[in-house]
């Protein structure tokens, strides 16, 4: 090989842990993707952070959007990697109840404008994290950091109707709610709301 480019793309071990919702620290135990279609998507993620993400003169001014990025590409390497926390499922079953959704519900809710994690949504309950997915998973049909997005997304669509016009654009409300990708985001709006993000009416 003459020559290569590389991107490097290094974690904190918790991350990881933390984003497998594992009791313990996780790690990667091969370097060769899961499926083609798994790899194409770490390719992808790296690619988006590393040329939009962290290129942006005002990332900075967005306190979740650099925490969530980096839970995004964890969760991206752990869907495409093998790794010590593929191999079993933890325990949590028993505490899988409506109780369980309520109070994660209730927490989401009110911290949605915050930097908040799987963990920390399951310490306010408290459940481990696996069971706060568990709950979810049954009674909402949905994960937890799922519910979380739909609940910034229903908040980024509020403060979209709320601007008046020229005081807001979509790119900042979109990234005040921590979607980082622009395309991503108005693919989401346009599924929950039936219209394009810039078409939304304004005060």
């Amino acid at each position: 090989m003459r020559s290569a480019r590389y991107t490097i793309t290094m974690f904190d071990p918790a991350l990881l842990g933390q984003v497998a919702a594992a009791d313990g620290p996780v790690a990667l135990t091969g370097a060769r993707a899961v499926s083609a279609d798994a790899n194409r998507l770490l390719g992808s993620a790296v690619a988006h952070v590393r040329d939009h993400v962290l290129t942006d003169p005002d990332v900075d001014a967005h306190p979740m959007l650099v925490p969530d990025t980096a839970r995004y590409l964890a969760s991206a390497t752990l869907r495409a990697l093998p790794h010590s926390a593929s191999d079993g499922e933890a325990g949590g079953g028993r505490d899988a109840t409506s109780r369980t959704v309520r109070a994660a519900v209730a927490y989401i809710e009110e911290n949605a404008d915050r930097d908040i994690t799987l963990a920390d949504i399951a310490a306010s309950v408290p459940v481990t994290p696996r069971a706060v997915q568990y709950a979810c998973a049954r009674h909402l049909d949905s994960t937890p950091l799922a519910y979380l997005r739909r609940v910034r997304l229903a908040l980024a669509h509020a403060d979209l109707q709320a601007a008046e016009p020229g005081t807001a654009t979509v790119t900042s409300v979109a990234m005040r709610w921590g979607f980082a990708h622009p395309g991503r985001f108005a693919a989401a709006y346009r599924s929950a709301y039936g219209r394009a993000p810039s078409s939304t009416p304004r005060a």
